[in-house]
């Protein structure tokens, strides 16, 4: 039976969809969550910041905009802050955009919706994790009672999940392709398995995690009503799967229900 996650987490993206519902249901662990989002005082946040109120203490939102990098550094400073003396424990890469709409097949798509999806979806994460970095390694140096242990990493002592889709992968495409052709989309979380497998090989020496999760086709506003997942469900799919990953899981794509998806 796997184990709640706890300690320091932080999720991007957090006031929709599969964010939101991240928060809603880590605050429910014995967890502290730093909460970001672009802009925290807008519209877009009401449900997150009711959320501050329904679990007092548990939640803390930062501004964070994953396409400037100086608000991403900014985030880590305040998150540093926050945190004091210890570590962050788990980092949950969400944020993420698909320009122009779904299908956009290539007629549709452009240089400006490349540039920017890979920027959101790629470089977002990549520069969080490697700003972040400290802070994960404090959590993983923290945790000695299983430092001489075999099995080292885990979300509970200090990983990266990087919110991935089945759509980055390059041999399943061909099954896939002419149902929505998302060139963007499908180019950038290639990319972005590809930062998670050189992380994962970068930051083992550190003991932190580093796997990448496909949380399924969800009803969102990125995802539309015909999906067939709830955010719900999704959620609390991910949320088991990364409660049990270990030294294996490392460098891997899995689906919301730990199944193992070719690159």
């Amino acid at each position: 039976m796997s184990e709640k996650l706890k300690g320091n987490i932080l999720v991007t993206g957090a006031n929709r969809g599969i964010g939101l519902e991240l928060v809603k249901q880590l605050a429910g662990d014995e967890a502290h969550i730093y909460a970001c989002c672009r802009a925290p005082e807008g519209s877009g946040a009401e449900a997150l910041r009711d959320l501050t109120t329904q679990y007092p203490g548990k939640i803390s939102i930062i501004q964070l905009d994953t396409s400037d990098e100086d608000s991403i550094s900014a985030a880590v400073q305040a998150v540093n802050k926050q945190i004091g003396a210890g570590g962050l424990n788990l980092l949950i890469n969400n944020a993420a955009i698909n320009k122009p709409g779904t299908p956009a097949p290539l007629s549709a798509s452009g240089k400006k919706d490349m540039m920017e999806v890979y920027e959101i979806n790629v470089v977002g994460p990549f520069l969080i994790a490697k700003m972040l970095l400290p802070l994960l390694q404090r959590a993983a140096e923290m945790d000695s009672t299983v430092k001489d242990e075999g099995d080292k990493m885990s979300c509970r002592r200090s990983a990266i999940i990087n919110i991935s889709s089945l759509a980055g992968s390059i041999k399943i495409c061909p099954e896939n392709f002419a149902r929505a052709q998302m060139y963007p989309y499908r180019a950038s979380k290639a990319a972005l398995n590809m930062v998670t497998r050189c992380q994962s090989e970068d930051f083992k020496r550190h003991n932190i995690l580093v796997t990448a999760i496909h949380p399924g086709w969800v009803r969102t506003d990125m995802g539309g009503q015909e999906a067939p997942l709830s955010t719900q469900d999704s959620v609390h799919g991910m949320l088991a799967i990364m409660s049990s990953l270990s030294n294996k899981d490392c460098g891997m794509l899995l689906d919301w229900e730990g199944n193992m998806i070719p690159w």
